[in-house]
């Protein structure tokens, strides 16, 4: 790797629009003309919903502009376009706010990960309507907050959570095995920045006890769904699905247990594909870059 490489800095533009001919020719060009030194582009165009989806990772170390123009002539290709599009650091670590309940399996994983560095986000805090995780999360030296809730203060309590991830700045919201249904109305205010964990291969056996109702159909493969919240239960934007095998021995307890493994193992891929800005939403659908 070269001397300007190793000192440049690096940036992710993601866009969606209505496809159209010379798209990738306006994109090529602003890049071309402005020094942008491309080393990674995905692209998706669909063709039931005619959209077009892009992921392009880019560096300046051949920049001939200030990085304010440049953003300026991307601002104005997209708006020529009709572009949806982000455009960020790479190295920015988005601030994630975690919600759980008792079961801690999701937690845990998504600890380690980011302990270990493969998640690069920064851990605003965990809220929960129980203390169960407390010692857990305060291990790690995060913010704890324990925020009852019943069905009489349950506006008061979504209302707590929005106005920590305020003070925050929190950019996602990650329901970690968090065992309450959202307001519609906190759901309209996290829209697109908050994703949940379903204990089941959504959309088959949604809602409560969804290993129990597989069991007794006698499912040869069990799974979890992670996606993101809307105000329709359990039927936000798929991101990432897992499953394992099950025959006829395994009882309920058997799945419940295996099943954490793919609930923990769905939620934290889901959590990292969303930081590094490869889901765009596609309808009712994504598209992962």
């Amino acid at each position: 790797m070269t001397d300007a490489a190793l000192n440049s800095t690096s940036y992710i533009l993601t866009f969606k629009c209505r496809d159209q001919l010379g798209l990738f020719a306006a994109v090529a060009n602003v890049m071309h003309d402005h020094g942008a030194f491309v080393v990674d582009m995905t692209q998706h165009g669909d063709q039931q919903t005619k959209q077009y989806f892009s992921r392009i990772v880019f560096d300046d170390r051949h920049l001939n502009v200030p990085m304010e123009v440049f953003k300026q002539a991307i601002h104005a290709m997209a708006q020529d376009k009709g572009m949806d599009y982000k455009l960020r650091r790479a190295d920015y670590r988005p601030k994630v706010l975690i919600a759980v309940s008792r079961y801690d399996h999701c937690l845990n994983v998504l600890l380690t990960k980011w302990r270990s560095g493969v998640l690069a986000v920064d851990i605003a805090g965990v809220v929960s309507n129980h203390d169960d995780c407390r010692p857990l999360v305060e291990f790690y030296g995060i913010p704890y907050h324990h925020l009852p809730i019943t069905p009489e203060t349950k506006p008061q309590q979504e209302s707590r959570i929005l106005q920590i991830m305020d003070e925050t700045q929190t950019d996602l919201l990650v329901l970690a095995r968090y065992m309450q249904i959202l307001s519609d109305d906190m759901c309209r205010k996290i829209t697109g920045k908050a994703i949940n964990i379903h204990h089941s291969f959504l959309p088959s056996f949604k809602g409560a006890r969804p290993y129990h109702q597989a069991s007794e159909r006698g499912v040869k493969v069990i799974g979890a769904t992670a996606h993101y919240v809307t105000v329709d239960l359990d039927e936000g934007p798929i991101i990432v699905q897992e499953v394992t095998p099950v025959d006829h021995t395994f009882t309920v307890e058997d799945m419940v247990h295996l099943g954490h493994d793919n609930e923990s193992t769905a939620l934290a891929k889901a959590v990292r594909l969303h930081v590094e800005e490869r889901v765009l939403l596609n309808g009712s659908r994504t598209v992962i870059l």
